[in-house]
């Protein structure tokens, strides 16, 4: 289901008409938001086939802050068809099919120099700025959902920064509402054609940083603080908009999580700001940092907006 163009819905908590709705959305949301990161920690016994229990607890802490940090055994034999397994218990079953990614659409993060896959940042060793995964994507094809699963840690750096796209939304639009209008509209960031990859070109892509889902009304957010991969429109509320993300993005952040993954360790989420360290490797491959990741075109299930009112019950 497409994403709404310009201003968004006509009711509810994303709708800049309708104040009383969020207001009652934004006091929930800041009543029930995690103060520490242990509290977006669950423990899944069997990756494979999580129980009811298990699944209830992952969508309630991405209900409270859109991600959980979730922990196996590292011991247990994990292939790519366990995290496939894992992702569908959670609704995740529609996988973004991109570059790199296998059929199933995961995807190896680990650094690889010399391949051509070194002209990507995500599979080399450097810092990864903010972003959301598969911003360049077309907004029908919005990444909604990702899981992304620790196999083998660096022994230095490589953590990952967290941060709930609806706080950075709270805090724009209460600081002036008319820029969350400006990051709304259709042709507000514009990421240019990628013609490094001559059998798969990506042509320019334009779409909103903030968009409201028609189907569920959850809120999606199309951000990279990257300059050399972005335009933004020539407008001066588009301009003063991105400016504030910047500004907000600059450490220290306010609500992000620093979150760094043992082996076993994973993270689910809906799409979440998140950058990354830079790691170095060491000689052995038991030393040599890989993560598996898939992402998705919906989000965990359970945690539309529909559902937030159980957030002041958790």
């Amino acid at each position: 289901m497409p994403e709404t163009g310009r201003a968004g819905p006509a009711e509810g908590p994303f709708s800049l008409g309708d104040t009383a709705a969020y207001g009652r959305w934004r006091a929930d949301k800041l009543r029930a938001y995690p103060r520490d990161l242990e509290a977006q920690r669950v423990r899944v016994a069997r990756l494979e086939r999580p129980t009811g229990g298990e699944r209830d607890a992952l969508a309630a802490a991405c209900r409270r802050a859109n991600f959980a940090v979730y922990v196996s055994d590292p011991q247990a034999a994990l292939g790519p068809e366990t995290l496939t397994s894992f992702a569908a218990c959670l609704g995740l079953t529609r996988p973004d099919r991109h570059l790199w990614a296998r059929e199933d659409g995961i995807v190896a993060l680990e650094n690889r120099p010399g391949s051509r896959r070194a002209g990507y940042l995500p599979y080399t060793d450097r810092p990864m700025n903010w972003h959301t995964d598969g911003y360049y994507n077309a907004p029908d094809a919005a990444v909604r959902g990702v899981v992304m699963h620790c196999a083998v840690r660096a022994p230095v750096g490589g953590a990952n920064w967290l941060l709930d796209p609806e706080m950075i939304y709270i805090a724009l639009r209460d600081h002036d509402a008319r820029l969350v209008e400006a990051l709304m509209r259709p042709d507000a960031m514009t990421i240019p054609e990628n013609t490094l990859e001559t059998d798969r070109p990506r042509p320019a892509m334009s779409g909103p940083v903030f968009s409201v889902h028609a189907g569920d009304g959850a809120l999606h957010m199309r951000y990279t603080a990257r300059t050399r991969s972005i335009s933004w429109k020539d407008d001066p509320l588009v301009r003063e908009a991105a400016a504030f993300l910047r500004d907000y993005l600059t450490p220290p952040v306010e609500h992000a999580f620093r979150v760094s993954l043992e082996p076993g360790q994973g993270i689910v989420c809906n799409n979440v700001l998140h950058n990354r360290e830079g790691f170095e490797d060491g000689t052995g491959e038991d030393q040599k940092r890989l993560l598996w990741r898939a992402r998705f075109r919906e989000r965990v299930a359970g945690t539309e907006p529909t559902c937030r009112s159980e957030l002041a019950r958790e």
